[in-house]
């Protein structure tokens, strides 16, 4: 007997935050999240994405055995910004099994109905500000930092149960040495003629974090104000965010355009934690999970860009180009063997050209679907 329930108690919880771990048992790439992250992640109360909006989670049970999840996410906020009725779906994952799957998209869905919604889009984890998309090509190694990871036959299972294609997302890879230094060596002649504009080029200042983190956080909110569905962060998800970024950041690689003393674009690569987290036995950090990531983070030799953003009225001045190349220069300097910069829009040239221009390689894609309800 197969059916779906609702996830109302704290052991619950704990078994929809394990069930990955159980499904890719077998699967050599796949990285467990840090338990007591997506403990508070998923808590009402622990995240202040729950202050404005609401989230439902399901398990799919086949017998006694738990065999798939999902989230179904009422973003207020982003109905707010776009007047939409837009629904979204994540932390979905299934065994290979059509019925299951029908199952919970049609407990998602029905709750998201009973909220007035329309559409459901995703995956996202909550949104577009976190976790997104679903893997459709590149399954050939782990993913990075803070990217999605899936089976290839879950694009299958959802196009049975009407998802089409919403957009499409892109992660480039760099490798040592296998980057254009011609390009990165005509920054510096990018970077002299923006200080004619008085635009100089510096990296984050760790000692004054919290000023550097509030106005990060004006840029943030400006800077992907027409991405795919943005919705701008709140004071405290973005505090949250950044707190938690903190305690991995890399100052040499937290880097920020600058004009008379206001922030107008940064970019931000974090180093690639993952190297450690699938060395971690289902996402715990006792006994011995957290020795295993306070000895690694020293070894860590990749990085993922993770965000790159230039304010409207500062763009197509090369300021793209510079932040990319400080990242660049830095990984080089670091004796980094692979930077990955992800996720960008699959038609956002403004972006996707400089990172080819220096040698990016598309390497892997990620789709955001959606469907009517």
């Amino acid at each position: 007997m197969k059916k779906v329930i609702e996830v109302s108690t704290k052991k619950q919880l704990a078994s929809f935050i394990d069930f990955p771990h159980d499904l890719y048992v077998n699967d050599v790439n796949y990285v467990p999240e840090l338990f007591i992250a997506q403990r508070d992640l998923l808590t009402p109360g622990k995240h202040p994405f729950y202050e404005h909006s609401q989230i439902q989670l399901f398990l799919a049970y086949k017998d006694d055995r738990i065999v798939g999840r999902i989230a179904a996410i009422n973003n207020t906020s982003h109905n707010k910004v776009y007047g939409g009725k837009d629904g979204f779906f994540g932390f979905f994952d299934c065994i290979n099994d059509q019925e299951v799957a029908a199952l919970l998209f049609s407990a998602a869905e029905k709750w998201l109905t009973e909220k007035g919604l329309t559409k459901v889009l995703g995956p996202t984890n909550f949104s577009t500000n976190e976790t997104c998309g679903l893997l459709i090509e590149g399954f050939d190694g782990p993913p990075v930092a803070m990217m999605p990871y899936n089976a290839a036959y879950y694009l299958t299972l959802l196009a049975e149960v009407g998802f089409i294609k919403h957009v499409d997302l892109r992660a480039y890879r760099y490798t040592t040495g296998n980057y254009n230094d011609r390009s990165v060596g005509l920054i510096d002649k990018i970077e002299e003629r923006l200080k004619r504009n008085d635009i100089t080029i510096r990296k984050i200042n760790m000692k004054n974090f919290n000023s550097e983190r509030e106005a990060l956080r004006e840029v943030y909110n400006k800077a992907w104000d027409k991405n795919l569905g943005f919705v701008p962060m709140t004071d405290k998800e973005f505090d949250y965010t950044a707190n938690d970024l903190k305690l991995i950041l890399d100052p040499d690689f937290c880097v920020m355009a600058e004009q008379n003393g206001q922030i107008v674009g940064f970019a931000l690569a974090i180093p690639d934690i993952n190297q450690i987290l699938r060395k971690i036995k289902r996402g715990r950090l006792f006994p011995t999970g957290l020795i295993k990531l306070l000895s690694g983070k020293k070894k860590i030799d990749g990085i993922r860009i993770l965000l790159l953003g230039v304010v409207d009225g500062y763009r197509k001045m090369g300021i793209e180009a510079c932040l990319y190349g400080h990242i660049i220069k830095s990984f080089t300097a670091k004796n980094m063997k692979y930077a990955e910069a992800s996720w960008t829009l699959d038609h956002n040239e403004l972006i996707n050209k400089p990172i080819e221009a220096i040698g990016g390689k598309l390497y892997r894609k990620y789709r955001i679907l959606e469907k009517a309800i």
